[in-house]
């Protein structure tokens, strides 16, 4: 009669928690006996099942739910682990060397998209410099500085293919930056690929709207 009473608890308790294992572990612990596990793990899952056919979210899910508070789900957090860097970034296009002078290197761009690029050695990439950064330079009137000498080769904003779009958003926020380049965990200067702020945007569904669109669609409302 003691088996079935605790087989039945941790069954109720994997049912309400949510929680299959945890109940198996519990158990354990307090009879110390494993003549109940395989049981037990049976019945937790038919329990779990169960109650995820007949109320999809848990009991203690909808109370703080009730209660104003969030928590994130488990297919949140599946989502989240799946919206990572290497699913949005691409090859890079156009590196800058490190040798060539800034007036150069604003002639090179002048017909680019973007507003940062990155600059590269033979060793690698060294850094990643902005129009701000170079409009800056050539304003100084200093003909003999070269695009390396803007760089701090030891420190310089990038990201890792493995880690989310989320770190990568609040990199280029605090940079001001609309490319990032994504380097090997291994070898800083190791070019894996960019990723720029249009990447991020398309990888989460979202399109800039142009003027002419939304002024159309203003018009249509009103």
């Amino acid at each position: 009669m003691g088996a079935y009473a605790l087989v039945g608890m941790g069954t109720a308790f994997a049912g309400i928690v949510r929680a299959p294992m945890t109940s198996v572990l519990m158990i354990f612990e307090t009879t110390r006996d494993y003549t109940v596990i395989v049981p037990l793990m049976i019945s937790n899952l038919v329990s779990f099942f169960i109650s995820s056919r007949l109320q999809r979210e848990p009991i203690y899910t909808v109370l703080a739910f009730q209660d104003g508070i969030y928590l994130p789900t488990a297919e949140t957090r599946q989502r989240q682990r799946r919206h990572q860097v290497a699913q949005a970034m691409r090859a890079t296009t156009q590196v800058l060397p490190s040798h060539i002078g800034i007036f150069e290197a604003l002639e090179r761009v002048s017909s680019s998209t973007l507003r940062a690029w990155l600059v590269a050695d033979r060793r690698g990439v060294i850094g990643i410099v902005s129009l701000a950064t170079l409009e800056q330079a050539c304003a100084e009137g200093n003909p003999a500085a070269r695009l390396g000498d803007l760089l701090d080769a030891h420190t310089f904003p990038h990201v890792h293919a493995d880690q989310p779009l989320e770190l990568a958003l609040e990199c280029m926020g605090a940079a001001g930056l609309d490319l990032l380049p994504v380097v090997s965990r291994a070898d800083i200067s190791k070019l894996e690929g960019v990723i720029t702020l249009q990447d991020l945007l398309n990888s989460f569904g979202v399109s800039p709207i142009s003027p002419r669109s939304s002024m159309a669609k203003a018009a249509k409302t009103t």
